[in-house]
Order: C-alpha cells, then structure tokens, then sequence
C-alpha cells in the first residue's frame, strides 16, 4: 500500500482573501483572487520526491452559499493546477466536498460524509488510491482538518497560528494534531524528520509533541 499527505487547500495551498463586501475572510471566490502561498510547490515536491502521494481534500461550500458558481469552482481548480505546474509540480489527486447543511441551493444542501471534519474525502482517495490511512498525514489549517484527520486514522499537522481560540476547541473536542507547522514547506520537512525515526522512537517524541498556547484569532466564513 502506498503513503499519502492530505492538503487543505484554503490556508495551506493558497492565501484566505479577506471580502469586504461581506466581512469574512473566506475562500477565493474567483480564479484572480487565487494565489499560491510561498513554498507550496516546494513543499510538496519535497513530500513526492519522499514517494508520497500528495491529494487536496477541501470543503468549497462557496458553490453552496453561491458565492460563486461550478465553472468559477474550475477556474480556480485549473489556476492551482497552471501555477504548480509552472513549478514542475502535479497533485496525485484533487477531492472537493460542495454540500452544506445550510446551503443556498437545494441540490447541494445535506449532511453527508465528505464535509468535513467528516473524513469521507480522505477515505474515497484511500480506496482509490490503495492508501495505508494509519501511514498518511493529514496538512490542514483548520480543526475540521486535523479532526477529519484523526477519524481518517492519519497523523496530523496543523499549519499557521496556533491561536487560543483553535487551543479552545481542540481541546472540547479533546483532539490535538501530532504536529504544528508554520507552513507547508516546513511541515513536509517534520513529516520527513518523523518518518527518518525509528519506529520505536514513536512519532510524538522530540520536537513537536505539545503545541504552545498563544494570542489572538480572525473570524473566518469556512
């Protein structure tokens, strides 16, 4: 079976854009609004070049909130796509979840087993893709991703800010990722410190095990 790296793709991939208009900081909700965070196709090249395979595994409730629609969801699939390749680099794979229990247009509107912190998405790629879930990490910057994460069987590492009101919430949920990182470069590199240890070492010895409380935090659309 093969080993994989899950990526958020909002906060880990590409920038959150601040939208005015409505007061969130959310998604892109066009292709120009997109824009690849530094170190990305390094980090997953990194990450392939360790025979990983790399997936995106995102909830886009933006086609239904409409705040955008299917065709702008692809332009913006296709620019991730165009830019990493200016790079030299191609995802193994690219799963979505569109539903939301509150949606705006009925077809997408239910409960179901991909959004996540459900772990559907990470789960269809294992089947897919034969993957070994309790091999695999999940990269995300949100709770819902490390708790998608965790149910999945993965390790966990959560990128950006370790802010209080996230420490708050992992903690009711009494969940905590194996790992915090400041960006996706730098946590395919712990990624790969963690599988360069024995396995008698076990993954949380050493460096990152317990994640530090810090400041403050900004409200988000997602």
């Amino acid at each position: 079976m093969k080993k994989a790296v899950f990526l958020d793709r909002d906060g880990v991939i590409n920038e959150i854009v601040y939208h005015s208009e409505m007061g969130i900081v959310d998604s892109p909700f066009t292709a120009q609004q997109f824009q690849l965070l530094p170190r990305v196709a390094e980090g997953i090249r990194l990450l392939q070049q360790s025979r990983f395979k790399v997936f995106v595994v995102s909830n886009q409730p933006g086609l239904a909130k409409k705040h955008f629609t299917q065709e702008t969801l692809n332009q913006i699939n296709r620019k991730m796509i165009r830019l990493l390749k200016r790079k030299e680099v191609r995802l193994d794979g690219i799963y979505y979840c569109t539903h939301h229990p509150q949606a705006k247009l009925k077809r997408y509107r239910k409960v179901c087993d991909c959004r996540k912190p459900e772990p559907g998405l990470l789960l269809g790629a294992a089947r897919e893709w034969n993957i070994a879930l309790a091999e695999s990490y999940m990269i995300g910057d949100g709770v819902p991703d490390i708790q998608a994460g965790k149910a999945a069987g993965c390790r966990t590492v959560f990128v950006g800010s370790w802010k209080c009101d996230i420490c708050r919430v992992m903690e009711r949920h009494e969940i905590r990722p194996d790992g915090v990182a400041s960006d996706l470069w730098e946590a395919a590199l712990r990624i790969l410190e963690w599988e360069a240890r024995s396995p008698r070492d076990g993954f949380l010895s050493g460096t990152l095990a317990r994640p530090s409380r810090p400041e403050a935090s900004t409200a988000c659309g997602r």
